[in-house]
Parts: C-alpha cells; sequence; structure tokens
C-alpha cells in the first residue's frame, strides 16, 4: 500500500523510516521531504507543498493512508480537506489543532476543564502587557498567541527580558501571525518531559515517553530552540506518574474537546512541567508528534506503524499494544551556524555514517544538490543511537556526531545528561 508523509524535517524522515518498515508498505512518500528521505531507496520525495494540490495526489495515485508531521498544514485545514475528499488521513482537524495553533485558546481551554496549568493573562495590547509584566514580576513566561515554529516562547528572568519579549511579540511584525496576540503566564519550577499519545478520537494510546532538550548550549544555557536533543525513556515518567497524567491531562483533555464538540483526532502531545513533589502541570499542547522526540521514540518502536496508524483512523486504538525496544534511545541534534536566531545555508555535510542496528541519522534542513549534500534549516541533523542505558546510548550517539563534519556545525555535548543522573 502507498503512504504519504506530510513535512520536510526530522520528526516526518523517522515517521516515515518507521512507516517504510512495515511489510505492507509499497511506496512511502514524504511531500516535500529533505536530502534525506531522498536518498533512502525506500522513500520517495514529493516536491508539494500545496495541500490541494497533495489531496489530488493521494486521490489520484490511491495513497492508502496520509500522517501529517508539521503543525502548520494541521493548523491550514489538511485533515478536513483530506477527509471531505474521502482520503484516509490521520491528525486532528482544523478546529482541533487550535489546541496548538493559539496558546489562549490552548489556556483558556485547561481553565475551562480543570486541567492544572500555569495562571496566565492574554493581551493584544502591548501598553497593558508591559504593565502586567511590572505587576506580576520575574521570573515570567511570555508567549507569542500563534504558531512560531518551537521559538514563539520566552522565559524571562529580568524585567528587561521580559519587556523585550512583549516589543518583538507585539511591537514589530518579527514573529508573523503569532505575535497578535500574546499570553504572560507564571513561571513554573521542575523539570520537564514530554508526554505523547495517539488519539481515535474515543481512545488513547501512549507512546513510549521522553524528554528533550530546548536551550541551545550545555548545561541549558543559552536561548530557547525548537530542540537540541532528546532521549526515551524518560526516567523522569515513572509509572505512578504515567498513569497521573493520563488521568489528570491527557483523558481530561480529550474529553474535553468532545464536550466542547470537537473530536481529537491525531497525535497529541502535551509538554509537562514535574514539580519537585511529582505534580504534573501541562506547559503547552502540540497536536503533532514532537521534534526531535519522535527520532528516539521512533526508533525503539518495533511494532507494524502502519497497523497502528489504521487502528487510530478506524477507531480502534483500545485493540492495540505497542511493542518497544527495551534500549534507550538518544538523538543529538547537530544544528547550523547561527541558529536559531539566522542559520546558514549551503554549507557542505559530509561523514554521514549509515544505517546500522544500534544508530541512525534522520535529516531534518538537509538537501542534495547535484548529488552533493547541503545545510538547508535551522536543525540540520538528527543523530540518534540505542544503547542499553542512557549513558551507552548518549556514547554511541556521539561517536556518530564526530564523524560528521560541515562548517560551522553546532550540537550540544551533554545530551541526556538528566537520564544519566537519576541513575546514580
Amino acid at each position: 500500500m502507498k503512504i504519504l508523509v506530510v513535512g520536510s524535517g526530522g520528526r516526518e524522515h523517522a515517521l516515515a523510516w518507521r512507516l517504510a518498515q512495515s511489510p505492507r508498505a509499497q511506496f512511502v512518500y514524504v511531500a516535500p521531504g529533505n536530502g534525506g528521505t531522498q536518498s533512502d531507496a525506500n522513500l520517495k520525495n514529493l516536491p508539494i507543498t500545496d495541500i490541494k494540490v497533495l489531496a489530488a495526489f493521494a486521490k489520484r495515485e490511491g495513497i492508502h493512508l496520509t500522517v501529517v508531521g508539521p503543525e502548520t498544514p494541521l493548523a491550514d485545514g489538511i485533515v478536513d480537506l483530506f477527509r471531505a475528499e474521502g482520503l484516509r488521513i490521520f491528525g486532528p482537524s482544523r478546529a482541533a489543532a487550535q489546541l496548538e495553533s493559539s496558546k489562549d485558546f490552548a489556556k483558556s481551554f485547561m481553565k475551562r476543564h480543570g486541567i492544572p496549568t500555569a495562571d496566565y493573562e492574554t493581551f493584544s495590547d502591548a501598553k497593558a502587557a508591559h504593565a502586567a509584566i511590572e505587576r506580576r514580576g520575574v521570573p515570567i513566561v511570555v508567549k507569542a498567541d500563534g504558531l512560531a515554529a518551537g521559538k514563539g516562547v520566552v522565559v524571562a528572568h529580568t524585567l528587561d527580558e521580559a519587556h523585550a519579549a512583549i516589543d518583538a511579540m507585539l511591537g514589530s511584525k518579527a514573529r508573523g501571525a503569532g505575535g497578535a496576540r500574546v499570553v504572560i503566564e507564571d513561571f513554573l519550577e521542575g523539570e520537564e518531559a514530554s508526554f505523547i499519545v495517539m488519539c481515535d478520537g474515543q481512545h488513547v494510546l501512549p507512546l513510549a515517553t521522553s524528554q528533550d532538550h530546548k536551550r541551545l548550549l550545555d548545561q541549558d544555557q543559552g536561548p530557547n530552540t525548537g530542540g537540541m536533543g532528546a532521549y526515551s525513556p524518560a526516567p523522569l515518567i515513572t509509572p505512578e506518574l504515567h498513569a497521573r497524567v493520563l488521568r489528570e491531562i491527557i483523558l481530561p483533555t480529550v474529553h474535553g474537546m468532545a464536550k466542547d464538540g470537537i473530536v481529537f483526532t491525531g497525535f497529541l502531545y502535551a509538554g509537562l512541567m514535574i514539580d519537585a513533589q511529582g505534580n504534573p502541570r501541562t506547559l503547552e499542547f502540540n497536536c503533532r508528534l514532537g521534534d526531535p522526540e519522535t527520532q528516539p521514540i521512533m526508533a525503539r518502536l518495533k511494532s507494524d506503524f502502519i497497523a497502528v496508524c489504521d487502528h487510530a483512523t478506524d477507531g480502534t486504538l483500545d485493540q492495540v499494544e505497542l511493542d518497544w525496544d527495551r534500549r534507550t534511545a538518544l538523538c543529538v541534534v547537530m544544528a547550523a551556524h547561527g541558529y536559531p536566531d539566522a542559520p546558514r545555508k549551503g554549507d557542505v555535510i559530509t561523514g554521514i555514517p549509515p544505517a546500522q542496528d544500534d544508530a541512525m541519522v534522520f535529516h531534518a534542513g538537509t538537501t542534495d544538490k547535484d548529488g552533493q549534500l547541503l545545510t538547508a534549516g535551522g536543525r540540520v541533523l538528527g543523530v540518534t543511537a540505542l544503547g542499553d542505558s542512557p549513558r551507552m546510548a548518549q556514547k554511541r550517539a556521539y561517536e556518530l556526531v564526530a564523524q560528521i563534519g560541515f562548517s560551522g556545525a553546532q550540537y550540544r555535548h551533554d545530551i541526556g545528561w538528566r537520564a544519566i543522573a537519576r541513575r546514580h
């Protein structure tokens, strides 16, 4: 059968790679894909981004199932369009995707349905937002209301930082449509974790736990990014905490959406903050898989993922039990020179090793130009390895990183440090 994956990043490469492992996969198309999906014999790039053209292609080619990676086509209504054309697609409708596409919608939803999260206020007027910063003090979190490619959040530890964030989001068009409103919310202390499930509108199937590293530099310093690395499983999420997150956050969200007249299907990602007492609170929702969390999650998944996605599309996720590799998977992101503010493109990439049983390199911001692999985005590669412990997975991943080269490459040297620390 023919499968279509929508997107061009590391998440989509990992999704397409895992889907292609299914014995039922005939072709796996990636639209538009990247340099890595282009060079994979089991995948085929499709240089299309227009969702109407994609729907026409899916109909013409008899695509069995479409899986959507990034948030923008979801917010643009790709799921609604495909369903109207009678096409099978896994993802949330445009209305359901508001949980991610509008921070204000998400915070209002959580407050209304009693889902634990930080207190907040929303502003479209810069003067009122500045006054709120002075009134609330720091540390404080300032978020662009709309989609901002993982960069619309500023954790301000000084008043100057907070005011600068307001100016950047409301005082100019620096963040496009995402800057029309800002959400100002209380700073939550604790440790972050990613909790991702699949939803079929009624049933929920949790994926393996994971944890990512948002800051650019070692020891969690520097600016926030889309994510500089991740690992799975996350030792922070104990079985007791796992059950509590499902009970207090995930299921109330799915049921709350249904109560509001919006059936939620697709991947649901809750970004959590776990405080010192072990209480989970919701930082944000994403309506798709995380990036780079997808890379270690897909590296560990052993189940036929086409079969799983079929159940998710058919509303029968309650019949699925996922099979996981017992090992830890760890992904180190190699980013371009100048990332996250002004990533440089066009640098030649060398030394990428072939995929092995315990290691694979997922491409994100790459392109193949006349047979030469070049950087083409901020996060360039997701170097992913499996190991019997977090430390062994980390060691293996960095052995691979050392083999790869491109001018100005940036990466952290401590991905997985929290998991390693928990084992000692």
